[in-house]
C-alpha cells in the first residue's frame, strides 16, 4: 500500500498520460496497445520537472538545451513505456484489478497526505494537472498491477541458499566489521589571536588556566564533566565536553598514539591545539574492533544478496516478456531511443557491483 501510495502521489503532481486520439501520431504498438507522440511529450515534461527543468517539448522545440535534455531522458522513457505496458498486460492476464474499496482507500490517503479536505478540492487539484478521477484510477491501477506482477512473478521466487550467504559474508567482511571507537570529553581554554598572532601574555595565562584545571581534576577530585560545563571555551561545554564516539582511524596520528596508552577515565596532560588553544581530554569509553557473527548478520546478508539477484531476475523476466511481445515501431527515432536505453541499462548492469 505504501509503495502504491507513493506512486499515486507522484502521479498526482505530474501530467497524466493523455488519451490517444485518432489524429495523434502513434509511435509504437505493444501487443496492440498504442503509445503516441502526446503520451511521450507528457512523460518528457514529467521527467524534466523531476530534474528541475521547466522546458516544454511543445513550445521550446528549437531550444538546444532542451534537445540535449531530451536526448538524455528519452531512451529510458521509451524503455520504461515498453516494460510497464508489458507488465500491465501480464497483470491483466493474471486477473489483477484495483477494487473500488482499495481505490477509495488510496484516494483518502492522497487527500490526507496533501491536506486536501474535500472531494471538490481533490477534483480541482487533478484539473490543475489535466487529470480526471478516471485518469487517476487508471494510473493507480496500472501502478498496482505492475507492482503485483513484480512481486508475484519475480520477487517471491528469489531465495538465498546457505552457500550464497556464506560466500557473501566471507567476501564482504568489511560490511560486518565495526571499527574501534573512542568517546572523549574535552576542556578547551582558548588562546585569542590578532593580526600579529598570539599575545605572549594571553598564551601564558591560558597555559596557567589549563594547568590549574588539570590539578583540580587530578588531585582535587573535581568532576571533569562539571568543569567542562563551567570553564571550557568549546561548544561541547553544553554537553559536558562530550565528543564522539569517534572512529580511531579518523583521529590524528599523534593524538591516537596518546590515547593508545590511556585507560578509560584517564585525563591527558595539557595539549596545545595550534588553532584553538589548550586542551584537556578525558577518555570516556573505548570500543574495540568487532566482527558481527554470521548468524547475526544473516538477515542483512539475505537483503544484500536478494537485491543483487532481484535486479538480474527482473531483467531476465522483462527480456522474456519483450521476446514474446509483438512490438510494432512506427517511428525509427523512437526505436533508436529504445535500443539506446537498453544499451545504457546493460552498461549500468555490468558496472554495478
Amino acid at each position: 500500500m505504501k509503495k502504491l501510495l507513493a506512486a499515486a502521489l507522484s502521479i498526482l503532481f505530474v501530467a497524466a498520460t493523455a488519451r490517444a486520439e485518432i489524429f495523434e501520431q502513434i509511435l509504437v504498438k505493444i501487443n496492440g496497445d498504442i503509445f503516441t507522440k502526446s503520451d511521450l511529450e507528457q512523460r518528457q515534461i514529467a521527467a524534466l520537472r523531476q530534474k528541475g527543468q521547466n522546458f516544454d517539448p511543445k513550445t521550446d522545440a528549437g531550444n538546444a538545451q532542451l534537445k540535449k535534455a531530451l536526448d538524455e531522458i528519452t531512451p529510458q522513457i521509451v524503455v520504461d513505456v515498453v516494460d510497464e505496458t508489458l507488465l500491465s498486460q501480464r497483470g491483466k492476464e493474471l486477473g489483477y484489478r484495483l477494487g473500488d474499496d482499495q481505490f477509495k482507500s488510496i484516494v483518502e490517503s492522497i487527500k490526507k497526505e496533501n491536506k486536501i479536505e474535500t472531494d471538490e478540492q481533490l477534483q480541482a487539484a487533478l484539473k490543475a494537472e489535466n487529470m480526471t478521477m478516471a485518469d487517476l484510477r487508471r494510473n493507480l491501477e496500472r501502478t498496482m498491477i505492475i507492482q503485483r506482477v513484480q512481486q508475484n512473478e519475480v520477487m517471491s521466487k528469489i531465495g538465498v541458499t546457505e552457500d550464497e550467504a556464506r560466500k557473501y559474508y566471507e567476501t564482504h567482511m568489511n560490511e560486518f566489521t565495526t571499527s574501534p571507537t573512542v568517546t572523549l570529553r574535552e576542556i578547551l581554554v582558548a588562546v585569542p589571536q590578532d593580526a600579529r598572532g598570539v599575545n605572549a601574555a594571553a598564551e601564558e595565562a591560558a597555559q596557567q588556566k589549563i594547568e590549574d584545571i588539570r590539578r583540580r581534576v587530578a588531585t582535587g577530585g573535581e568532576s571533569f564533566e562539571k568543569l567542562a560545563s563551567e570553564m571550557s571555551d568549546s561548544p561541547s561545554k553544553a554537553n559536558g565536553g562530550l565528543i564522539g564516539p569517534l572512529s580511531v582511524s579518523d583521529i590524528a596520528p599523534d593524538l591516537r598514539k596518546t590515547l593508545e596508552g590511556m585507560k578509560v577515565g584517564d585525563v591527558t596532560a595539557p595539549l596545545r591545539d595550534s588553532r584553538r588553544g589548550y586542551q584537556l581530554l578525558k577518555l570516556e569509553t573505548r570500543s574495540e574492533t568487532k566482527v558481527m557473527p554470521f548468524d547475526e548478520a544473516r538477515e542483512k546478508i539475505s537483503e544484500s544478496v536478494v537485491t543483487g539477484k532481484r535486479k538480474l531476475e527482473y531483467e531476465k523476466y522483462l527480456e522474456k516478456l519483450r521476446a514474446q511481445a509483438i512490438i510494432e515501431w512506427k517511428n525509427p527515432e523512437i526505436k533508436k531511443a529504445f535500443d539506446e536505453g537498453l544499451k545504457q541499462q546493460q552498461a549500468q548492469a555490468t558496472t554495478t557491483p
